[in-house]
């Protein structure tokens, strides 16, 4: 992210690279720093929780900040991606089933599917929730919720919307079972078999299963893994093709983790306003960013209505009750029927465990120690595989959520990897899966969310020798 914080940390951190400042030495103090640079204290501050989040500082009580020990140069970060440039069926559901498939074998490393593991998760505050529901509004939990979901809910996700930079109303959400069901409504809602969908490359494989499932095609538009989408790419192919929508994630996007600045989402939602082009948006790791404040979605800047937000409790609180929703603005009274038609509605009682468990403010306590949880798990990972894996390896340095997108030296390929690693007892998701037509044949997707040890550092090695063996 393009801000204040963001630039000091990334001067830092390239004068502990070139070793202006080397391990153990201490850096200066937050007032110092402030002083020195003519900025407020909690900018310096947020400079310094930054880095301590990417594992290169630590704060000793009493004392300061101080280069870790155990610092090394970060990998290199890949380019901006060259994807085909017209719109492509779409074949990535045989790859993603074999990832999935592989979730359930047993003593398996899942570095695959982008799953929180329940010991990042507030399970045990869900289920008293549950209970509690359960015991005092059994009636309740047990009746069918309409196709708009459980005003209790939609309520807190309004109030919530406020920190996303969104005015909203419980009645402009509907929720969905899950985030996938918000994009697969969405996309229905605003395209038909045939059209085209604008998408980043590489993107969420869940996008590409709903795009190939509805006989849509998929337009890969060039992104960057700390800009993102480029506009001017996106731009050229809206003059040369009839692009009926534009789906991609604002906020730590899957896989590559880069999110928009403020300015070039108001410059996207303007872009597609223009030319009266429905933007999907995925919000699902908005809330899982490693610096405050959290960022704003492109929802903040639609003034017509034209911006579909979704978005989804999967990726913090619990994949299994499976909660998401939409701000569907103009396309609501399609969505509701599109909703009424295929699922009725989402289950209600994981809904009531939810709207209870945000209304006593246990989200925020949680969301806190999540997201330094997963900057912590990122740097360890992304420190890993600089001393374990092939010279020429290029790594993400998302400024949120739980997933590193790897690219491997050329002559390494991804789906020979997956099967070499899968009898090693390790999972990974391989690049072809997160495109339309299976490009990325040399880069991986790493999920971060299995709680670190021996064994998890021992998997990330095994996997750098078998990319080295080929």
């Amino acid at each position: 992210m393009d801000t204040l914080y963001a630039r000091i940390a990334q001067h830092i951190t390239e004068q502990i690279n070139n070793h202006t400042y080397r391990a153990g030495d201490r850096i200066l103090s937050v007032r110092r720093l402030s002083t020195q640079l003519d900025v407020s204290i909690s900018t310096a501050l947020e400079a310094y929780r930054a880095l301590e989040n990417q594992g290169l500082i630590e704060a000793r009580p009493q004392s300061g900040y101080y280069v870790r020990t155990q610092t090394t140069s970060l990998p290199p970060q890949p380019a901006m991606s060259n994807p085909s440039a017209s719109p492509e069926s779409v074949s990535v559901s045989q790859l993603t089933m074999r990832m999935l498939n592989a979730v359930n074998l047993p003593d398996i490393i899942q570095l695959g599917a982008a799953v929180p593991h329940s010991t990042f998760l507030p399970t045990p505050q869900l289920h008293r929730a549950l209970i509690n529901i359960i015991r005092h509004h059994g009636d309740q939990g047990a009746a069918y919720e309409l196709p708009q979901g459980s005003h209790d809910l939609r309520v807190q996700i309004a109030r919530r919307a406020v920190d996303s930079g969104c005015s909203l109303s419980p009645d402009d959400i509907i929720i969905t079972t899950g985030c996938q069901e918000a994009l697969h409504l969405s996309l229905r809602a605003v395209a038909r078999a045939g059209d085209t969908i604008a998408i980043e490359s590489p993107t969420y494989h869940g996008l590409l299963q709903a795009i190939e499932s509805l006989g849509m095609k998929a337009l890969e538009i060039p992104t960057h893994p700390q800009q993102g989408i480029s506009l001017d790419a996106l731009r050229l192919a809206i003059e040369q093709w009839p692009i009926k929508a534009c789906a991609l994630a604002t906020n730590f996007s899957n896989p590559l983790g880069c999110s928009l600045p403020d300015q070039k989402k108001q410059q996207l939602v303007a872009l597609l306003s223009a030319h009266n082009i429905p933007l999907i948006e995925d919000d699902i790791h908005g809330d899982l960013g490693f610096s405050s404040p959290r960022p704003k979605t492109a929802k903040a800047y639609d003034r017509t209505g034209h911006v579909l937000l979704c978005s989804s409790f999967s990726k913090t609180l619990a994949p299994g009750f499976r909660v998401g929703w939409i701000v569907p603005g103009y396309y609501k009274t399609d969505i509701i029927h599109l909703k009424s038609v295929t699922t009725m509605g989402t289950a209600t009682l994981p809904q009531l465990a939810i709207a209870t468990f945000l209304s006593k403010g246990g989200y925020d306590r949680y969301l806190r120690k999540a997201r330094h949880e997963y900057a912590t798990q990122i740097a360890r990972v992304t420190h890993t595989i600089s001393t374990s894996f092939p010279t020429g390896t290029k790594v993400t340095q998302p400024g949120g959520g739980f997933v590193l997108w790897l690219e491997l030296p050329e002559n390494v390929n991804a789906l020979t990897l997956q099967q070499h690693a899968l009898m090693q007892k390790i999972s990974i998701a391989p690049g072809p899966m997160f495109s339309a037509k299976q490009k990325y044949q040399h880069c991986i997707r790493l999920n971060c969310a299995t709680p670190w040890s021996d064994k998890m550092e021992q998997a990330i090695r095994t996997l750098g020798q078998l990319a080295a063996q080929q």
